[in-house]
């Protein structure tokens, strides 16, 4: 006795639209006037499908697609947690912004061992767009380049001593990077994540 396609997508709605609820009220709980966990919930639920729906379908774009990885994994549940656990500040936001996109170049990474499959499903990875020599590059580019610049923002707020670890744990970074990762992206991804 299977459930029909029907049933399951009526499922799913019902399923969605009670958690919606429950962000809303959470948000509530947590002292908000505004259910902002709900909206960061529902703009979440909204990137993921059109990442993959068409008639956007982010994830054939390398850069958007990427973008909206790294800000799904990293920007919309930090600012969850800050919502629900702490205040949503303008310092989390930029900092998580920054993180973001270095998402994209830590999605990069998984678009090089799939290359073959995006060429022949149409989808623009940074590597099929560029090839793997320049998509190394954009790579590890966006990971280091978000790193000196988070070191650069918590250096202009005062922050010195934030900085220099930051700046002190990108070198070994990069390091690894011209080790194994700049060597061959496709043989070193997992030993390089």
């Amino acid at each position: 006795m299977g459930k029909s396609q029907q049933d399951l997508l009526w499922y799913t709605k019902r399923l969605k639209i009670r958690s919606f609820f429950a962000y809303s009220l959470v948000s509530f709980q947590a002292g908000h006037d505004f259910p902002i966990i709900f909206y960061l919930a529902l703009g979440g639920s909204l990137l993921s499908y059109i990442y993959s729906a068409p008639p956007l379908k982010l994830k054939q774009n390398g850069w958007i697609g990427n973008f909206a990885l790294g800000a799904s994994y990293i920007g919309l549940p930090w600012w969850a947690g800050q919502a629900l656990f702490g205040t949503l500040t303008p310092d989390i936001v930029v900092l998580t912004t920054l993180y973001s996109i270095a998402g994209l170049g830590i999605a990069i990474v998984n678009d090089f061992k799939s290359i073959e499959g995006d060429r022949t499903l149409g989808l623009q990875s940074l590597p099929v767009a560029f090839g793997m020599e320049t998509a190394k590059w954009i790579c590890v580019g966006a990971i280091d380049i978000t790193q000196l610049s988070v070191a650069a923002y918590l250096l202009s707020t005062g922050k010195l001593y934030y900085a220099l670890a930051l700046v002190g744990l990108t070198i070994p970074q990069v390091i690894l990077q011209f080790q194994y990762f700049l060597k061959d992206p496709v043989k070193y991804d997992v030993k390089y994540q």
